[in-house]
C-alpha cells in the first residue's frame, strides 16, 4: 500500500468539499479502492500506486474546475472522472467574466460595461470614464482576474493616486501601509468578491497581485501584467504620463476615473482629462465613457448623479450668461 498527501491550501477547501463534506463522500464512491482522509487543508490518499496516480490527475482537474468556476458539482466530477473534461454546465459564454466567491457569476450588466469588456479584449490601453457606481473599476478588476486565471498574464498590479478631498496622508495614523490602505479599499473589496480568501492571501504574499500607490510605479517596467490605475482623475499630467510609459511586453493597462470628482488643487490639471484629449487617436488605445444608465448600485445613486449633472449644467449656463453680460458692459 502506498500513501500520498495533497495540499488544498490554495483553494477554499471548505467550499470545495461542500456542506458536510458532501462532495468528498461522492468522490469516495468513485474511488472505492482508495482510502481518502481529510484533515483541514490536507488530503491523504491510501491505496495502490496506480490508483493514487489516477486519483491525482482527477483531483488536479477538479481543483482547476473549482478555481475557474468557483464551485464543484456532482455532474462536473462525473464528467472529469469519465473523460478528464469539464461538465457540460461549465461551458459558459464570453459574457461571464469570472465565477466569484460563493458561486457568484460576475459579468457585464449594461451596454457600456459590455463595450468596456470588448475594448479591454481588443486594446492594450483602455480608459474607462464615468461617475460612481457605474462598475468601471469592478469590471476592470474582473477582467484582470480572468486574465490571471487563464494564464494570459503572470500578475495583476492595481494602483491609485493617494489624493482625496480634504485629507492629508501625513495626518493619518500608522505606518505607510496603514495610511494607504483606506485609499485602496475598493480594490481589496473587488478582489475579495472574486478570489477565495486563502488564495488571495497567497497571491499578495508572492506579489502575484500587487496593490501600491501611483508614486511607487516610477522607474518600473511592467511585463506580463494586467495593470489598473483607479481614480485616475486625481493623477497629474506628469503622473499619468509616467504610469502609461511603464508598459512592458505582454501588458494590458486600464485607466479608470470620474472627471466630475477631481480632488487636485485648482492650479493642477487632471492627467486623465489631458490624456483623453491627446491620446484618443492612437491605435490600440480606446476610451469608453459610462454614464448614469450604467449605475448598478442603489437606484437613488442614478437620481443623485442626474441631479448633480443638472445642477452643474445650470451653473455653467449661469456662468456663461454672466460672462456675456460682462463683455457687453465692457464693450
Amino acid at each position: 500500500m502506498q500513501e500520498k498527501i495533497f495540499s488544498l491550501e490554495e483553494i477554499d477547501y471548505a467550499r470545495f468539499w461542500g456542506t458536510n463534506d458532501r462532495m468528498l463522500d461522492f468522490v469516495r464512491l468513485l474511488f472505492p479502492k482508495l482510502k481518502l482522509i481529510v484533515r483541514g487543508e490536507m488530503l491523504k490518499a491510501v491505496g495502490s500506486e496506480e490508483d493514487i496516480a489516477h486519483f491525482e490527475g482527477k483531483l488536479q482537474a477538479m481543483m482547476t474546475y473549482f478555481d475557474k468556476f468557483g464551485k464543484l458539482t456532482e455532474n462536473a466530477v462525473m464528467q472529469i472522472f469519465e473523460n478528464g473534461g469539464s461538465s457540460p454546465e461549465a461551458e459558459t459564454s464570453d459574457e461571464i467574466l469570472v465565477h466569484g466567491r460563493n458561486g457568484n457569476i460576475i459579468k457585464a450588466r449594461t451596454h457600456n460595461q459590455h463595450r468596456l469588456v470588448s475594448a479591454i479584449r481588443a486594446n492594450d490601453v483602455v480608459f474607462a470614464i464615468g461617475p460612481a457606481g457605474t462598475g468601471k473599476t469592478y469590471t476592470a478588476v474582473a477582467m484582470a482576474v480572468r486574465a490571471l486565471k487563464n494564464k494570459e498574464v503572470r500578475r495583476i498590479v492595481l494602483t491609485r493616486p493617494a489624493v482625496e478631498a480634504g485629507e492629508n496622508l501625513g495626518f493619518l495614523p500608522g505606518d505607510l501601509r496603514d495610511k494607504l490602505d483606506p485609499y485602496l479599499q475598493p480594490l481589496y473589496d473587488a478582489l475579495r468578491d472574486m478570489i477565495p480568501q486563502q488564495k488571495l492571501l497567497s497571491y499578495w504574499e508572492d506579489n502575484t497581485i500587487e496593490i501600491a500607490p501611483l508614486a511607487f510605479m516610477r522607474g518600473r517596467t511592467l511585463d506580463n501584467a494586467f495593470v489598473i490605475l483607479d481614480e485616475a482623475q486625481n493623477a497629474t499630467a506628469a503622473q499619468l504620463k509616467m504610469f502609461l510609459t511603464r508598459m512592458g511586453r505582454n501588458a494590458k493597462f486600464v485607466v479608470t476615473g470620474d472627471i466630475t470628482q477631481i480632488d487636485l488643487p485648482r492650479h493642477q490639471q487632471s492627467g486623465l482629462v489631458q490624456a483623453t484629449q491627446i491620446l484618443a487617436s492612437i491605435k490600440g488605445i480606446e476610451i469608453i465613457r459610462l454614464d448614469h444608465t450604467d449605475v448598478v448600485r442603489h437606484r437613488l445613486v442614478t437620481d443623485i448623479i442626474r441631479a448633480y449633472d443638472s445642477a452643474a449644467q445650470q451653473q455653467e449656463m449661469t456662468s456663461d450668461s454672466n460672462k456675456t453680460d460682462d463683455d457687453f458692459d465692457n464693450a
